[in-house]
């Protein structure tokens, strides 16, 4: 057994190296592609973010009255929330039909093809670090210009929330790409579940409304749990602690968002690997 999982790992470390040049080349290509014959080019994944946030603080913070005992500065809570929450579905959603958009590299040549899911997650990740741009303006200009404070040291620990929901869209991506291949319906059907998944994640409404709803029907039970255990909720909030609230994530939280993160990971990567050796049969 420990052979087999050291010939594994060495196998893995191999690939890497030797198909890295192979991913970057991917990375930016997309790149390329998503930005060809646009005139605002990489601004756009700055302007963005911002035309949102301007649409929807509109809508929340003066339409329906979203005061600020419940939150301070609602343009900065949302572009916060809404820039991890955009990376997230932007990768799952790319990866899923990653190894169908491959089917002819995958028959001619021998490449890894988890290659394909995860390089649709660097892909967006990339993008995501443009949108940060966004996300440090409206914070510094909201925090000068309302006197509320909010960036702190504790800033700095931006990247760990980053990075438990980026291991955490690399597993969604490799479960829902291996599936798709099987099951062509889940593309649509992933789009159903974004939908709803969206409004189970405080990215729109503070997390207060849900800690303090007092109503016991079950059907409020089950999706107050929902969203308080939903691993999404736990990545938005520790991103916000650091870029809004000046909070250091408490040890409980870092437990929780690395269990998740790395669980998904690990089912993500075992359906995979058992359902690979087929995909040509499929593609």
């Amino acid at each position: 057994m420990a052979n087999t999982k050291t010939t594994g790992f060495k196998r893995l470390s191999s690939d890497i190296k030797q198909f890295s040049p192979l991913l970057s080349n991917l990375v930016a290509r997309d790149f390329k592609v998503k930005y060809r014959r646009s005139f605002l080019g990489v601004a756009w994944s700055i302007l963005n973010p911002l035309l949102t946030m301007l649409v929807l603080t509109k809508v929340f913070s003066v339409l329906l009255k979203i005061n600020a005992s419940e939150v301070k500065d609602f343009a900065s809570y949302y572009i916060i929330g809404s820039s991890l929450w955009t990376f997230f579905s932007e990768s799952t959603t790319a990866s899923l039909n990653s190894i169908l958009e491959a089917s002819n590299l995958i028959k001619k040549v021998y490449i890894p093809k988890y290659v394909f899911p995860l390089e649709k997650c660097l892909f967006s990740l990339v993008n995501f670090a443009f949108s940060l741009i966004a996300v440090f303006a409206v914070v510094v200009f909201n925090s000068v210009t309302k006197g509320i404070p909010m960036l702190s040291a504790y800033s700095l620990i931006f990247p760990l929330p980053v990075i438990y929901c980026f291991v955490f869209a690399c597993g969604m991506s490799l479960f829902l790409s291996a599936v798709t291949v099987y099951f062509r319906d889940v593309a649509h059907l992933y789009g159903v579940l974004l939908t709803m998944w969206i409004y189970l994640t405080p990215i729109l409404y503070p997390i207060e409304f849900v800690k303090n709803y007092s109503s016991n029907s079950f059907g409020s039970i089950i999706i107050k749990r929902v969203v308080l255990y939903n691993p999404m909720t736990h990545y938005v909030m520790m991103f916000r602690d650091v870029m809004m609230f000046r909070n250091l994530p408490t040890l409980n939280d870092h437990i929780y968002c690395m269990i998740t993160s790395f669980v998904v990971f690990l089912i993500g990567a075992f359906v995979f690997n058992r359902a690979q050796s087929k995909f040509i049969l499929h593609i």
